[in-house]
């Protein structure tokens, strides 16, 4: 049996067949549409869009809860894929740890583009930004101890992961499409990214299947009650737009009825000196102000930055960097420790 990498070239995704020792069986794997709308014009003509796109895999003797991975800003499903280096990715490793995987587009990104909205698409010379902003380093130097490869190849790759968003960016929309995709297959754990987080806190709110999130350095929509968002909630972010966001108690004490894990990664600054990366530091104090919160609520909510358990290095995006076998036996431990697995 051979095992299956995917990796993207001149614009074209490949698919490469490699023999391993250590098999990885699949039972049974698939694709569909899920959520969206119908538009139908004055003739009676209909138009279908802003759903989201999944493909699924499960493995053998498949564990209990399934996993559904959410992407971040500029991203699609490629996130949880082989890395931009050319290893496993979270797909590949928690098959094998015996998980079924759930990969998504989010409506109008990746192969769910198909939207509802007039856009146009104009090439925007920023990747410098976020070479930065993703905390590789400072363009175009890397990071002393960064988890990332100085191979031109995998920067090449990396940035050839990023999409554009066609149509406007709408949390209700995508928030919407994922509660569809739990209420069709089940109970599952919700494993987000970034702007993946706040798709994340809605997403709980309009399902009963979600049992646990787990969410890798989310990013604005932090759901606070009202009059309670912490001073550096209410702070505008490069964006213009607050990080908190007020809701009534009975929905913040929804957060308080599932496990919840939040993982940020390293070189994060205690200045300003740089906006576009202290911004992260910033969400981390005030995820772990949100935390304290829901924990003295009897809340389940645990906030882990990596280098101080021991994980030293990595970047905006610890599921694809050089120690994210390291970083995927962290959230196996805790899916264990909560019963989730």
């Amino acid at each position: 049996m051979k095992r299956i990498a995917t990796f993207i070239i001149g614009g074209v995704v490949l698919f490469m067949g490699c023999s391993d020792r250590n098999v990885l069986e699949i039972a049974e794997q698939g694709s569909f549409a899920v959520g969206g709308t119908v538009l139908t014009n004055s003739l009676g003509r209909q138009y279908h869009g802003d759903h989201a796109y999944v493909f699924y895999q499960k493995p053998v003797n498949a564990r209990k809860y399934p996993l559904v991975f959410a992407h971040g800003v500029e991203q699609f499903s490629k996130t949880w894929e082989t890395t931009p280096d050319g290893r496993e990715g979270f797909q590949n490793i928690f098959l094998r740890k015996g998980f079924s995987v759930y990969l998504v587009d989010q409506p109008r990104r990746g192969n769910a583009g198909r939207g509802t909205e007039t856009v146009t698409i104009t090439p925007t010379f920023d990747e410098e930004v976020w070479f930065n902003r993703f905390r590789v380093g400072i363009y175009p130097n890397y990071f002393d101890d960064v988890q990332f490869s100085r191979a031109p190849e995998t920067l090449n790759q990396y940035f050839r992961q990023m999409t554009p968003t066609l149509g406007t960016v709408d949390f209700d929309v995508y928030s919407d499409a994922y509660a569809a995709l739990f209420d069709k297959i089940g109970p599952a754990v919700f494993v987000t990214h970034s702007q993946g987080g706040p798709v994340g806190w809605q997403t709980l709110l309009k399902t009963k299947n979600i049992k646990g999130i787990v969410s890798y350095e989310p990013g604005g929509g932090i759901p606070f009650p009202k009059g309670q968002v912490p001073k550096e909630g209410k702070i505008l972010t490069l964006s213009q737009k607050t990080e908190g966001i007020e809701v009534p108690m009975e929905t913040f004490m929804e957060y308080t009825k599932i496990p919840i894990v939040v993982y940020y990664g390293d070189n994060l600054p205690e200045t300003d000196e740089r906006p576009e990366i202290y911004e992260w530091t910033r969400r981390l104090h005030l995820m772990r102000q949100w935390a304290e919160m829901l924990n003295k609520l009897d809340g389940d909510v645990t906030v882990v930055h990596l280098p101080e358990v021991g994980l030293h290095g990595n970047t905006h995006f610890p599921m694809s960097d050089l120690n994210n076998a390291e970083v995927a036996e962290l959230l196996k431990e805790w899916l264990h420790e909560k019963k989730l697995d």
